[in-house]
């Protein structure tokens, strides 16, 4: 195979995964009759792994050397300023 063909190959196959993925829920659920532990994970999951984004993102900032966290601290704040 030819770098194009396994690109545009690759390609097709993510495409495909990704829409079934996107069209599994749909056909495994009615419609409004989702079990119980599908709505808990749908109100909850979001928040932790966007916590844990946040934690992870910041983990590395060194308090005791110079710059001190300060453009971590200024780009968390203007996040937090653009999402309000």
């Amino acid at each position: 195979m030819t770098g194009d063909i396994r690109a545009a190959a690759a390609i097709a196959i993510m495409a495909g995964v990704t829409l079934l993925l996107r069209v599994l829920p749909f056909l495994l659920f009615q419609e409004g009759k989702a079990p119980a532990w599908v709505e808990f994970l749908g109100k909850y999951l979001p928040h932790a792994i966007m916590g844990m984004l946040v934690v992870y993102c910041l983990k590395d900032i060194s308090l005791l050397h110079a710059p001190f966290g300060l453009p971590e601290l200024a780009a968390a704040g203007l996040v937090a300023i653009l999402h309000i």
